[in-house]
């Protein structure tokens, strides 16, 4: 059984500002459709806009968050999951605690007195999305406040560490921290590729804390983002996975793996230098209602199952379930109970 704190994330948490818009709102704005990117000056009178349509919705939201909460809700224990992240002294900051804290996770919040509590715009078009965030507060947070007794208690419980690479553009030094706590006390820590962008523009920080990966999660453009930024040849995602699950390590107490989803194609994992393929669960499109939160959803549900020490196979299965969950639904969000065998 998973027991208490089991779980830690570190992330940005952003509430979701999620409303379905159409192709001249991308355009004038200069969105792409399935991009994830940092908000612009052109960007920001966009929220108020969004958040004046009829349709809008207001989720708990930010990368690592998610996947946190989901795999609380797959694992039903209260408190098996800790999250720490920054948030603004304000009605979105509120509105955060309580929506994370019904959902069961034991968060830590920074909270900023200057910076108002973070969003995402999540704009929606034919059920696929793009998002665009305004970190704000999440952007504010800082390694003092992890190494405050009562929060790096947290970190001591925890065995498992998921962070976002998204993470890295804010506070890589409470990253570093936590990656060599897990290399040192033969604990499993993890991040994720996140966003073409990371790779691109953030690539330094990302190798320094590559070598501490024990589980690498993207998707195939992010492979494939990252492949080109350190010169490999390929756009052929196992071959990515494999070079990615081969990195050299920080340390030998776990062998790293690699596990890369492709939307509809199967899921691509790479360990002890062999690719295993995994067919995701299809969804005929009817049913699709947006994919916000589909690769967080998957990270969570494989997470629930890591946490358990399930073999892989069942880890994969989980992520699937949950995804399938998560895009048949608006945002990140699910109903009161998983029926995942």
């Amino acid at each position: 059984m998973a027991c208490e704190g089991i779980l830690l994330g570190m992330g940005n948490p952003l509430l979701d500002i999620s409303a379905v818009v159409d192709d001249d709102f991308l355009q004038k704005y200069d969105i792409k459709l399935n991009n994830a990117i940092l908000a612009e000056d052109k960007h920001l009178p966009m929220y108020d806009e969004m958040a004046s349509k009829d349709n809008v919705e207001y989720i708990a939201g930010g990368a690592t968050q998610n996947s946190i909460r989901v795999a609380q809700w797959m694992l039903q224990i209260p408190g098996v999951t800790s999250y720490m992240g920054s948030i603004g002294k304000d009605k979105f900051g509120e509105e955060m605690k309580k929506n994370s804290t019904e959902a069961g996770v034991n968060v830590h919040y920074y909270e900023d007195e200057a910076a108002p509590t973070g969003t995402c715009a999540v704009c929606v078009v034919g059920g696929e999305r793009s998002l665009i965030a305004n970190l704000s507060a999440a952007n504010c947070y800082k390694s003092e406040h992890l190494k405050r007794p009562e929060n790096w208690k947290l970190v001591e419980k925890a065995k498992y560490f998921y962070i976002a690479g998204f993470f890295l553009t804010v506070s890589p030094e409470s990253i570093m921290l936590v990656a060599e706590h897990a290399a040192a006390n033969n604990k499993v820590f993890m991040m994720n590729l996140s966003a073409p962008f990371i790779c691109e523009f953030f690539k330094d920080v990302q190798e320094k804390a590559l070598p501490y990966m024990d589980y690498v999660f993207g998707n195939e453009t992010e492979a494939r983002t990252f492949a080109k930024v350190h010169g490999w040849e390929t756009e052929n995602v196992e071959e990515i996975a494999l070079k990615i699950s081969q990195w050299p390590k920080a340390s030998g107490a776990h062998k790293r793996i690699a596990v890369i989803t492709q939307g509809a194609d199967p899921v691509v994992v790479a360990e002890d230098g062999k690719v295993k393929l995994f067919p995701v669960i299809l969804l005929p499109k009817e049913k699709l209602v947006d994919t916000n939160g589909a690769g967080d959803a998957f990270v969570g549900g494989f997470l629930s199952q890591l946490v358990q020490e399930k073999p892989i196979e069942d880890c994969v299965r989980a992520g699937c379930y949950a995804a399938n969950v998560i895009i048949q639904r608006s945002g990140c969000t699910y109903p009161e109970k998983p029926d995942f065998k």
